[in-house]
């Protein structure tokens, strides 16, 4: 049987169209053979301290004649006078212990979270929270952890300020306070309240 040219480039075409048809339905599928293999140091691991997490601010350079800010840019909290300040290290954190000794803290801008051994935490997996942390807006966790070999630096009882917190220590206990939201916590082994 002897096909014409015309008909001959049609089939070809066609059962080309229906190759390449096949071949793409063929390569569609869910199912991967086989199994993961991780090389060697693929994929994150875990952080060793400190780990950053903030990137401090940069301060601007003093100006002779200082320049009044515009009206629609809100002001600036200030820490109360007198406050001690306290410089967080390269990440943006400052490390604080109580006098006490039992209350260990890590402050950035972002949030404050202590750690102690409270005596009326919440349950967490079936044990008593021993960390307890509030963030600028307010938003309240506790949780089981340990803040590790943090450098912490022990205070007094005493105002402090640092990345925007103020900090009041007492024999009682010690209130963080957001200065720009005014959100914050006290904590005391026997009591933690956040407002």
């Amino acid at each position: 049987m002897r096909l014409s040219l015309k008909t001959r480039r049609g089939l070809a075409g066609g059962s080309s169209l229906l190759l390449a048809g096949a071949l793409l339905l063929s390569g569609c599928s869910s199912i991967i053979e086989g199994k993961p293999v991780a090389s060697p140091g693929a994929g994150p691991t875990e952080p060793s301290f400190p780990t950053p997490r903030l990137t401090p601010p940069s301060t601007p350079p003093a100006t002779t004649s200082p320049s009044p800010a515009p009206p629609t840019t809100p002001a600036s909290p200030t820490p109360p006078a007198g406050a001690v300040p306290l410089k967080p290290d390269q990440n943006g954190y400052v490390f604080i212990e109580t006098k006490s000794g039992l209350t260990r803290c890590q402050i950035n801008k972002e949030s404050v979270g202590c750690e102690a051994p409270f005596t009326h935490s919440p349950l967490q997996d079936g044990e008593h929270a021993n960390g307890v942390s509030i963030t600028a807006g307010g938003t309240v966790n506790w949780v089981l952890g340990n803040l590790g070999a943090i450098p912490t630096v022990t205070i007094d009882y005493k105002t402090y300020d640092a990345q925007g917190w103020t900090i009041i220590a007492t024999a009682d206990g010690t209130r963080f306070t957001n200065e720009h939201t005014r959100h914050g916590m006290f904590v005391s082994i026997d009591t933690v309240s956040t407002f």
